[in-house]
């Protein structure tokens, strides 16, 4: 059997033992599989067992109770004594909370691996489901499964009026009486009701590297997401109902940009652009969606570098002649809809580095480069000790994409420019790449970046990643990372995967831990001298000791002497590297950019020698 259940169908020890061996893969507490397997298609085929392994006391429901299988979307529909939500791979597992007085039956599964009962909904419990409002499982019961249940109830029960009597009792039963009517009105009559038409109703259609794949409505009241029906990977999830999806949500501008664009809500928001980042368009005017120019690399940043210093020619925003400021010549870029958008609260530009070396604005070209320039109030250094925290990253061993110093005139501070690594190299690359960032993986809005844990941001990722092993140690060595430099700001949408999916796929065929970004140590700048660490490890968001990381480890699954060496590596190797860190010569920083890095060094180092 290629999946096994700890207590089920292998022991602890014998599972522990044969994932320190290879041969098994951990997918979550309890759950592995064969290493030589194809682990999607294996979470999947057994996604029903993996549910009453998971959740015993849980039954099927809405589409799942009808198809007694996932959807083709990979949803598996339960229901329980909460609310709750589980990713594995291809396969979420969507639990809502069961009424005082459920109706369940049984049923018969063979998954390959032998045949099991379980319990699933009643059609009149289904019926009574399709009409809750606000329901992620009453959306997966489409029109023509609603049509069959409700032949199948007046064909048990003789007629539409004995059959709608029958759904009542268990309606009064549980208190659902706004769903008992309607599902009486359905089953009397045969029609719905259908919703007066709303004139400041929007509708949006979302593209994916030019490729449409869904519907994004709002009907003047809550948010849909209706995907298309030729698209069938798991990257737009509307994980609650009525609210926009947390993926699309994490696109969206924050900070600077959300003042400059005065999106006081998300229909401003996106009615203000088109582009963002995951090569996603999101637009009214589905015609536009070819018109806008795709994000694929046209020049390579290492190709205008020296000594991480940027050669070619800067033509995008400047300070003016006159009163305008290089802050307000850089909003103006954003008045025009086709400029791309970017999340985050730092101030930046979408850019685009040409084969000549120009860089210029990507309003009207591929979105390849981000600039980000200097900060005021105090925050004038910032894209020095971003370009020496990165620096400092690589040499530790870390994925980092190209980065330069990009030197600016009028008396400006140099700027930092990152080459973004989350699009196609060239027009004959055919992969398929979305980055979303941990915000959108665990359910949460931006507004609530600090609350999670690395814990829970490695359960997460264990369950999803094509590679949990060693994605949950590459978490593990950037949060031992983030304290080591004092790194406050490393929270959830400054940690992201990197999905990778081909044509016709119906999985990704990689989820992997994307490279470093957006690392600064944070505790040299005014007001953030006590800066903790954004999120929490071992319950503790300050002085963090060996201990700490050590318990944190066993949390997330890792074995005790991986732990330790990449401790012990990433000690050595970033020890290494801050002895000989040292800012690109020959460029003019100021002495304000000379004290922060000097400053930065300093603390890197008494880190360090505290923590060895």
């Amino acid at each position: 059997m290629p999946l096994h259940l700890v207590g089920e169908t292998i022991d602890k020890n014998r599972a522990h033992y044969q994932a320190e061996a290879g041969k098994l893969v951990q997918l979550m507490r309890g759950i592995y599989v064969d290493t030589d397997e194809d682990i999607d298609a294996t979470v999947l085929r057994h996604a029903i067992r993996i549910a009453r392994y998971l959740y015993p006391r849980a039954y099927l429901s809405g589409a799942s109770a009808v198809l007694l299988r996932p959807t083709d979307a990979g949803k598996l529909y339960i229901t329980g004594p909460r609310n709750q939500r589980t990713r594995l791979r291809s396969l979420e597992i969507i639990q809502n909370k069961a009424p005082d007085v459920p109706s369940v039956a049984t049923a018969v599964v063979d998954d390959g691996s032998g045949e099991f009962t379980v319990e699933v909904s009643t059609f009149r419990q289904r019926f009574l489901e399709a009409f809750r409002v606000r329901s992620e499982h009453a959306a997966s019961i489409d029109s023509v499964m609603r049509t069959a249940i409700a032949k199948r109830l007046i064909e048990e029960y003789g007629s539409r009026e004995k059959a709608a009597d029958a759904v009542w009792v268990l309606a009064r039963e549980n208190q659902w009486y706004r769903e008992g009517e309607e599902a009486e009105r359905y089953l009397r009559k045969g029609i719905e009701l259908k919703p007066a038409p709303n004139q400041a109703a929007l509708e949006f259609a979302v593209a994916w590297h030019g490729h449409r794949i869904g519907t994004l409505v709002h009907d003047g009241f809550e948010w849909r997401w209706n995907a298309a029906p030729d698209f069938n990977l798991p990257l737009v999830r509307q994980t609650v109902p009525g609210k926009l999806p947390p993926f699309i949500s994490s696109l969206l501008p924050e900070g600077w940009l959300e003042n400059v664009l005065k999106a006081s809500d998300e229909r401003t928001a996106l009615r203000s652009g088109k582009r963002y980042m995951s090569n996603i368009v999101v637009t009214e005017d589905p015609a536009e969606i070819l018109d806008l120019p795709a994000d694929v690399l046209v020049a390579r940043l290492a190709d205008f570098e020296a000594a991480g210093v940027f050669n070619g020619r800067y033509e995008g925003p400047r300070r003016g002649d006159l009163e305008r400021s290089f802050e307000q010549n850089l909003a103006s870029l954003y008045a025009e809809s086709r400029t791309p958008r970017l999340s985050g609260v730092q101030i930046k530009a979408p850019m685009c580095l040409e084969p000549s070396g120009s860089l210029v604005p990507a309003t009207d070209r591929p979105f390849t480069h981000i600039l980000k320039p200097a900060g005021t109030s105090g925050f004038e250094a910032l894209p020095m000790v971003e370009w020496m925290s990165l620096t400092l990253g690589r040499e530790a061993g870390f994925m980092v994409p190209d980065f330069a110093l990009v030197p600016m005139s009028d008396g400006m501070m140099p700027a930092l420019l990152v080459e973004r690594f989350d699009i196609r190299t060239s027009p004959d690359d055919d992969r398929l790449l979305a980055l979303e960032d941990f915000c959108s993986l665990l359910d949460l809005t931006a507004a609530d970046k600090y609350r999670g844990t690395i814990e829970q941001a490695g359960r997460a990722l264990r369950g999803l990643s094509t590679a949990p092993e060693d994605d949950v140690l590459t978490l593990f060595r950037r949060a031992l990372f983030a304290w080591l430099i004092a790194d406050g700001d490393m929270h959830l949408k400054n940690l992201a995967v990197l999905k990778t999916a081909f044509s016709d796929d119906r999985t990704f065929a990689s989820v992997r831990m994307a490279p470093l970004y957006d690392a600064v140590t944070t505790v040299v700048f005014p007001g953030l001298q006590h800066d903790r660490m954004a999120m929490k490890l071992n319950g503790k968001d300050d002085r963090l000791k060996m201990a700490d990381f050590m318990r944190a480890a066993a949390t997330l699954g890792l074995r005790a002497a991986d732990a330790e060496t990449a401790t012990a590596s990433l000690l050595d190797l970033l020890s290494q590297a801050v002895r000989s860190a040292s800012l690109p010569k020959d460029l003019a920083i100021g002495d304000s950019g000379e004290e922060a890095v000097s400053r930065m060094i300093e603390t890197c180092q008494s880190r360090i020698s505290a923590f060895a």
